[in-house]
């Protein structure tokens, strides 16, 4: 099957803005993945193609992008999913482009750290480990799962509308810390996300949990963290 994949390029040293250029590619489509395809464009066709992977199993984050129009992972995602010929890949929206497909993540990274993703407990350390029943433990389990792609993040309006919102992936990080039993710092992060670029700014229109690749429900994540902020009275 032949595919007519279109890329949005940019390169900062020969561009003064983002074009669309047009690639015809052979593809399987049950078995071949949007990043299979981007391969053969590099390898084959241009060289100068820039892009993140990494594992290429779904599991980095890495190559995350806006693929016929919704943000998704390039190496999970199969061509035969998209019913379509025609496939187009652009970089995560929102965030600025370092070249094609690569986006600057330091802001992104910035505000993740800001919420203080991982433990805090000031006492004694155990002489194993700190235990937790698996009832606690299932309170947060589901914000366990985040790899970081960003593609939460970048799929939300109130981010495009506010980069100052620290956005839907720092708070699910915050999640898991703030409903961790073992954790005694959940009352600093409330407050860090009560803040008016924190968790307010959600409109809870679900294209976050959409855009997870990991099937997080960050939609009522970000709820439970509201509910917490007005249940502490912080």
């Amino acid at each position: 099957m032949q595919v007519d994949l279109r890329i949005l390029r940019f390169d900062p040293e020969r561009d003064e803005r983002p074009h669309w250029e047009s690639y015809s590619v052979e593809a399987d489509p049950k078995l071949d993945r949007v990043l299979d395809l981007l391969h053969r464009v590099k390898w084959e066709q241009d060289g100068t193609l820039t892009f993140r992977r990494s594992c290429a199993h779904g599991v980095c984050g890495s190559d995350a992008m806006l693929i016929n129009g919704r943000n998704r992972l390039a190496c999970k995602l199969r061509v035969e999913q998209l019913g379509t010929r025609r496939i187009t890949v652009a970089p995560l929206p929102g965030l600025p482009v370092v070249k094609d497909l690569v986006v600057d993540m330091d802001g992104f990274f910035d505000k993740l750290r800001s919420v203080q993703p991982f433990l805090i407990n000031e006492g004694p350390p155990p002489e194993r480990e700190r235990l937790q029943s698996p009832a606690d433990r299932a309170v947060y389990d589901d914000t366990t799962k985040c790899i970081l792609c960003a593609a939460c993040t970048t799929s939300c309006p109130s981010f495009w509308a506010q980069p100052s919102y620290v956005g839907p992936a720092a708070i699910v990080a915050a999640h898991r810390f703030i409903f961790d039993t073992r954790d005694q710092g959940g009352d600093e992060r409330l407050e860090i996300l009560a803040d008016k670029d924190g968790v307010w700014r959600c409109r809870t229109i679900f294209n976050c949990t959409d855009a997870c690749p990991r099937g997080i429900r960050i939609t009522q994540a970000i709820l439970e963290v509201s509910a917490a902020i007005v249940e502490r009275g912080v």
